[in-house]
């Protein structure tokens, strides 16, 4: 048996003596003999004592949560077509902008040849109304310059005056032909370019991992069917629900130790990234998440995750063990042994922070050593023997 331990035992021993004896000192018709100095000796209470220490304490709470990718991407064809060519496979890195698959082309090739021809058509077109024009605008300035002189009638400059019109509406009509010929060219241009599926995404790094993979080469998808889930592994978000008792603790920013049984006895640094404005309704948590550094991606979204929060700290706080708490008139408070190891003084504490086996207290008086066992027979000034000490003497 350890020294501590028989010592404690011993103590305990002594206040239940102690106890006992003045139950049986305050029996009724009983005499109370003359006190020497044996008899003040059993009136101390035998206790143990600690020190008041004074530095630095922490609230540490302990959440369980789990790895999430910091932002991910499901990457869909725009248009239907067979597989042809998967570029890249499961666990395979893509950068911003990388073509992941391929699409069979042939049909939109095709549509593309026809297009552009359509487009070469339509600009003959639009050359042979403009050569017309130009005949009809010469038309009717050789029949102006007849009617100046007498030559020619009015109703037949009526008539070349029509013919120039009809010719530049129909100039109108093939350049309009040939826009449309252009925007049916781009279309199957661009129609081409979504056989070659690219993984695009906006925000975050470059680089990214594929995570899942929902097709194989030779299979037809349709539009917006998913081909791979892709996702971005650092920095990397661990995800854990916090209660009414927490929340007002925490703010984004705050540091995060974090932990997983994949790595046992490792620590992972984060800061608080995001914390939910609102709480679920059915387990009444709010969802806190934790940026953390994954620059060699060893944490995996889906493992479990231990993470350690400071709510509140303080650099040179009074600290007293949390056993030396009493409860005296409805007040928490401790008993300070004298200095001379002889009595107690109550005094009234407020309590702050605990941390493990420690308790940081507020108060007058908190210097010294505190009693950590035998409060429960003890009053202000009450005469005290202190381990391997006496009791005081009148």
């Amino acid at each position: 048996m350890r020294p501590r331990l028989i010592v404690t035992v011993l103590l305990s021993v002594l206040a239940v003596v102690g106890l006992g004896w003045q139950i049986y000192e305050r029996l009724p018709g009983k005499e109370a003999p003359l006190k020497t100095g044996r008899n003040r000796a059993l009136d101390a209470v035998p206790v143990d004592v600690a020190d008041i220490r004074r530095g630095p304490i922490e609230l540490r709470r302990n959440f369980t949560g789990t790895l999430e990718a910091h932002a991910e991407f499901v990457v869909s064809p725009k248009i239907e077509g067979r597989i042809v060519h998967l570029e890249v496979d499961l666990g395979d890195s893509v950068t911003r902008g990388q073509v992941v698959a391929s699409l069979d082309d042939a049909e939109h090739l095709q549509t593309v040849v026809r297009a552009r021809a359509e487009l070469e058509v339509a600009k003959a077109n639009l050359q042979e109304a403009r050569s017309l024009l130009v005949i009809a605008d010469r038309e009717l300035d050789r029949i102006d310059s007849l009617q100046e002189k007498g030559l020619s009638s009015v109703s037949r400059r009526d008539l070349a005056k029509a013919d120039q019109l009809a010719r530049m509406a129909h100039v109108q009509v093939t350049e309009a032909q040939v826009a449309r010929a252009e925007a049916e060219l781009e279309a199957a241009r661009i129609r081409l370019g979504y056989t070659q599926v690219s993984a695009s995404w906006k925000e975050g790094s470059d680089m990214r991992v594929v995570a899942e993979r929902f097709v194989d080469e030779g299979e037809t998808v349709s539009a917006n069917d998913p081909l791979l889930r892709i996702v971005e592994l650092d920095p990397i978000n661990t995800v854990f629900y916090v209660t009414e008792r927490d929340y007002a603790l925490l703010s984004p920013g705050q540091s995060v130790e974090l932990g997983t049984d994949t790595y046992p006895g490792e620590i992972f640094k984060g800061r608080i990234s995001r914390i939910a404005p609102v709480f679920r309704r059915d387990a009444r948590q709010a969802r806190v998440e934790v940026s953390v550094s994954n620059p060699d991606m060893r944490l995996r979204p889906g493992m479990y995750a231990r993470t350690w929060v400071v709510l509140k700290s303080a650099d040179n706080a009074t600290i007293v063990p949390d056993q030396a708490l009493a409860t005296r008139d409805g007040k928490q408070g401790v008993f300070v042994v004298s200095p001379d190891g002889k009595i107690v003084a109550w005094r009234s504490v407020n309590v702050g922070i605990r941390q493990e086996a420690r308790v940081q207290v507020t108060g007058e008086g908190l210097t010294g050593r505190v009693v950590t066992l035998g409060q429960q027979l003890l009053e202000d000034g009450s005469a005290v023997v202190l381990p391997g000490g006496s009791a005081a003497s009148e």
